[in-house]
């Protein structure tokens, strides 16, 4: 693997696992056993390191979005979906953690995640006309299939930091993948009122292997 390539991957495991503000280059250096010159080599500061992951994040979102052309959407479409979103939001889950203060620390950042939304928003609208294609949810007004479009983008990008907040000050509050993916439930309970008679039972069966526990009864980290 190149060196660059390390970099990118330490970092990631670095900054999921300590947080990025408190991991330094001459960190990312130290555990990858190079010298800082080398690291600068490649990237100029840790701010070029954090955008680098975050491009890769995007195309991993954007790959998993993708919908066929040649047919509706399934129940399991769905789930695929939602548990594909999940599991990359788990991977780079440091980039929610703290997105706000990434995205005020580089313009170019800020902007790119700007179009990221509008593009993930727009691959969202997708899914559902796909589903409504595929007889699982009734039809949608344009100006309501926009409203949910983005009240699901909301639930999903923001649920990392609702676990951040609702467990702040627990003994144990680390956050589990078990835990991220509880937002499933979420998401698929914006549709409930939506689904079509056939479908209503397979979803609720579906979602509750997504429920979240109560609060007090909430998952050991792993």
């Amino acid at each position: 693997m190149k060196t660059r390539d390390r970099i990118i991957l330490a970092s990631l495991e670095l900054f999921n696992a300590q947080g990025e503000r408190n991991v330094t280059t001459n960190h990312i250096a130290a555990h990858l056993n190079i010298s800082p010159g080398n690291l600068y080599y490649h990237f100029r500061n840790k701010t070029d390191i954090v955008y680098e992951i975050f491009l890769k994040y995007q195309d991993l979102v954007t790959n998993y979005l993708k919908i066929p052309e040649d047919r509706g959407l399934t129940v399991a479409d769905e789930f695929f979906y939602l548990e594909s979103v999940f599991e990359g939001l788990w991977a780079y889950r440091f980039f929610h953690r703290d997105l706000e203060y990434l995205l005020e620390c580089d313009p170019r950042l800020r902007r790119d995640y700007r179009k990221f939304t509008i593009k993930s928003l727009h691959n969202i609208k997708l899914i559902l006309s796909g589903l409504e294609n595929g007889g699982v949810l009734a039809d949608f007004e344009d100006q309501h299939l926009d409203s949910m479009a983005l009240n699901v983008w909301l639930v999903i990008t923001n649920w990392m930091a609702f676990l951040k907040t609702a467990h702040a000050g627990e003994e144990n509050n680390a956050i589990t993948k078990e835990m991220l993916k509880h937002g499933i439930y979420q998401v698929v309970t914006l549709q409930l009122p939506y689904l079509t008679q056939d479908y209503i039972d397979s979803v609720k069966e579906i979602r509750e292997k997504f429920k979240p526990l109560p609060f007090s009864d909430a998952d050991s980290p792993l």
